[in-house]
């Protein structure tokens, strides 16, 4: 596993969700122009499917910054992935990043799903996303309140289906730094395959 750290900045996606803070086009170019200057390696450009506002806010990111990977998020629906691919037909460098929730609050109530089902999801958003890009990312939504044994399933199929990052969002603010740590410690003990993926931290304290 390569000790190299790698910035992802998602201020012009989950920053944005802050109330009162609603950027137009322009500012956010001016963002990710700023994010560049200051060496960030992957820029979380926007939700795509979400608005036409973001689909567009993407596809200008795209157009206007050179070096760093622009990422366009999605859920693991086949129509938002479509959606991002398109967005970021301009970037130099794409990412896709896909995911689904884990928890089993989320499974039960968010999905009224199983945890063998959301499993066949999460591979089968990999897999697609993979036919547009060579960088895929996959989140464990509300990783913080999955159990490590499910998580680890989930995280070792998604890269067995070509996942290139792995991310372990913390959604609700539900883990204690030690906690956080010991999880991202036990996936990479238990999960077969570890070292073929990035691990990607995703903390919250709001």
């Amino acid at each position: 596993m390569s000790d190299k750290l790698f910035i992802f900045d998602t201020t012009l996606r989950d920053g944005e969700q802050v109330p009162g803070c609603q950027l137009n086009t322009v500012e956010k170019i001016q963002v990710a122009k700023a994010l560049e200057a200051l060496g960030v390696d992957v820029i979380e450009a926007g939700f795509p499917v979400s608005s036409p506002g973001d689909f567009n806010s993407v596809i200008e990111i795209s157009k206007a910054v050179t070096w760093p990977t622009i990422c366009a998020l999605t859920r693991a629906v086949e129509k938002d992935i479509d959606v991002a691919a398109e967005a970021l037909k301009y970037a130099k460098r794409k990412r896709i990043h896909t995911g689904i929730g884990t928890s089993d609050s989320h499974i039960k109530y968010k999905f009224n799903s199983t945890r063998e089902e959301i499993i066949k999801q999460a591979v089968a958003a990999v897999k697609y996303a993979r036919k547009y890009v060579d960088d895929v990312e996959f989140y464990a939504e509300d990783a913080g309140r999955t159990d490590n044994e499910y998580l680890a399933r989930v995280v070792e199929a998604v890269i067995k289906a070509g996942a290139t990052v792995v991310n372990i969002p913390d959604t609700t603010g539900y883990c204690l730094p030690a906690e956080y740590g010991a999880k991202i410690k036990y996936l990479c003990e238990h999960v077969e395959g570890i070292d073929k993926a990035i691990i990607s931290t995703h903390c919250h304290n709001d």
